[in-house]
């Protein structure tokens, strides 16, 4: 039922995306969702949608894989998110306009658990990704990019950030665990297998919940 309700929450909000490309007032023609998790915490996602403040909602605008680092020989460290980090594994969303909601259902493949969210964008963030440089990056002038962090026990966080410059955290939140487990319930269960090297280290040193 309750499974239900979300799928109704994104279909209820008020329009589908279309073939209208006008990003409104957005300052800039597209932003960019992307994703990432700590050190060899890996992460499926299975899908993403976004609301615009417009109440467009735009569908699957992420899936697959996110940006993870697997250092060999336990090079690594999945404790926090450290200072500085890419744009994350992602894409634009073409014809959006700032974003109001995000809701994102993935695969924890380190547990292995799914979970799903609602992520009510702050003002805040709208006001980072309005605000242009000064000075800018060499290859932008607007904070264009919002990714969100996918951490083992339902953990999210959320930065707007630029080509250059730290990322700057707009968002926590607890994801809940998705009820129909992955697929929504299609597998039978079974999560997406991890790499060796991550499977390799976590069997040695556990997952460091509470880190993040």
């Amino acid at each position: 039922m309750r499974a239900s309700v979300f799928v109704l929450f994104f279909l209820l909000l008020g329009g589908c995306a279309g073939a209208d490309n006008n990003p409104g007032d957005l300052p800039y023609k597209y932003w960019r969702l992307g994703f990432l998790a700590p050190d060899y915490m890996e992460v499926w996602v299975e899908t993403a949608h976004a609301e615009d403040i417009r109440g467009k909602t735009f569908f699957h605008v992420g899936s697959g894989i996110v940006a993870v680092r697997t250092p060999p020989e336990e090079k690594g460290n999945p404790a926090g998110w450290g200072k500085r980090f890419g744009w994350g594994a992602g894409r634009h969303v073409n014809g959006a306009d700032l974003p109001r909601r995000i809701y994102v259902r993935w695969q924890s493949m380190a547990e292995p658990q799914t979970y799903r969210v609602i992520l009510d964008i702050p003002e805040r963030a709208r006001q980072l990704m309005s605000e242009r440089l000064a000075p800018p990056c060499p290859a932008s002038e607007y904070r264009e990019a919002l990714t969100l962090g996918l951490a083992p026990g339902g953990v999210v966080r959320g930065w707007v950030m630029s080509t250059c410059g730290r990322p700057i955290e707009v968002l926590r939140a607890q994801a809940e665990i998705e009820p129909k487990g992955p697929y929504e319930g299609t597998s039978q269960g079974s999560h997406r297998p991890l790499s060796e090297t991550s499977k390799a280290y976590i069997e040695k040193h556990g997952i460091p919940y509470g880190s993040w």
